[in-house]
């Protein structure tokens, strides 16, 4: 068995055995496999697809080429949620402490930012001292302690995986539904949950651009969950704009303390309480949602939800003064507005491309070791269904530099269509699996 034959073997649309799967997963995180031949496989299998037989056994394979965490230590079920990311999607920021608050225990392994999104690690690491990369015994200490712990994916968990998530970024296969089914539900598997809450994103700002290609991923992963006997809820969420007003690392961290104190943005509340009230329902803390929202909702209002993020920043080494003091994080000296081009009511909003600005401002990767400038991002000043004149300021770009500031200026700009007519605002939960 070789490398190129598995290569040339997907290649040519035919479907790869266990044996051929447990091969290259393991040869190549043991080193014997270089990069280049690996980016083949993962381009082939970006277009030619994988079957369900293989999607399971790639998944457990990348999940069993590590530790596979036990955390059979903590009394109680362990729920974990996952986002396969967004624009502006600073949801696990909000809702983990808002259910932790509950009592709930969630045990959570984040990654680092992949593509035209920013990653819950990379938002983490932009307060002074949080550390992400903990010692298994203090990631189920903190669990024991105050119910949460988020931790970077370790050297020794899903190592096919971490190196893969890092191949991908740079190959342009980020959006294959295998590979994204595998990566998620593997580091899922191998953090040791119960059960699983899975945010499957979709629309211009999210790697599944159709409700159709997000449906499917999202009952992949439910039905790997259910072989392997995991409560497992996949929530298709609306992406076809950026979630909340800000994007990039430090401005989504200082918005998420925004809205544990109960003021942030419709969208993004009722994005968080959904998927709050159904990270409930997995723990078996009520049956019914509209009454697991009201408890979310009533974390907000009593400031339970804050002071279990506060718990986490300190428990973690991070400056828990960012609560009370959030101009403590990373800000951008440079604040440049994007004016509207139109008169009307905005249409649609191209989310990628805001998501690209925020790369190109340094506030993602272009390669996997680029370092990133967490004071970068967007501000969104008007959404779909929102009424512009033409010169009304649309976006505010906080860039450290402003000659970069200029260069995405009229990207920003073409983001947006405009209509004469009143435009309905959408739906931000389009489905529940």
């Amino acid at each position: 068995m070789n490398i190129k034959d598995i290569i040339k073997k997907k290649r040519d649309q035919k479907e790869l055995t266990d044996d051929e799967i447990k091969y290259f997963v393991s040869e190549y995180s043991n080193g014997n496999i270089p990069d280049y031949q690996i980016s083949s496989l993962l381009m082939a299998i970006y277009l030619n697809g994988m079957s369900e037989d293989e999607i399971f056994t790639l998944t457990m394979e990348m999940a069993n080429s590590g530790e596979i965490l036990d955390l059979s230590s903590i009394e109680g079920p362990i729920v974990d949620k996952h986002s396969t990311g967004g624009i502006g999607d600073k949801v696990t920021l909000v809702v983990l402490p808002l259910v932790a608050s509950c009592g709930v225990n969630i045990a959570k392994m984040s990654g680092r930012g992949l593509g035209y999104t920013q990653g819950t690690i990379d938002k983490l690491e932009s307060i002074n001292g949080f550390r992400t990369n903990l010692f298994f015994q203090d990631f189920i200490s903190n669990i024991k302690d105050i119910g949460i712990a988020i931790m970077s994916q370790s050297e020794d968990i899903a190592v096919a995986d971490k190196k893969l998530y890092a191949l991908r970024d740079v190959t342009s296969t980020v959006e294959s539904i295998p590979l994204i089914a595998s990566s998620i539900m593997s580091k899922k598997i191998a953090a040791g949950a119960d059960k699983f809450l899975l945010e499957v994103t979709c629309g211009s700002g999210a790697f599944m651009a159709s409700e159709e290609r997000a449906k499917l991923l999202g009952e992949i992963m439910v039905n790997i969950g259910e072989k392997l006997g995991k409560e497992t809820v996949a929530i298709i969420t609306n992406m076809d704009q950026p979630l909340g007003r800000y994007c990039g690392n430090a401005l989504e961290v200082k918005e998420a303390i925004e809205i544990l104190k109960g003021k942030g943005e419709d969208d993004v509340v009722s994005v968080c309480t959904w998927i709050g009230a159904y990270m409930l329902k997995l723990a078996g803390k009520g049956e019914n949602i509209a009454n697991n929202i009201k408890m979310i909702q009533n974390q907000i209002k009593n400031g339970e939800g804050l002071k279990k993020f506060k718990q986490l920043i300190a428990l973690q080494g991070g400056d828990v003064n960012v609560i009370d003091y959030p101009e403590l994080l990373d800000t951008a000296p440079v604040r440049l507005e994007v004016p509207a081009t139109h008169s009307g009511f905005v249409s649609a909003i191209n989310a990628k491309v805001i998501g690209e600005a925020v790369v190109r401002l340094g506030g993602g990767r272009l390669k996997k070791d680029d370092e990133i400038d967490n004071s970068v991002g967007i501000e969104v000043c008007k959404k779909i269904g929102d009424e512009v004149k033409s010169g009304d300021t649309i976006l505010i770009i906080h860039s450290s530099d402003e000659q970069k500031a200029r260069l995405v200026i009229e990207s920003l700009q073409e983001a947006y269509n405009y209509s004469d007519e009143q435009v309905d605002k959408y739906r931000e939960i389009i489905d529940i699996i």
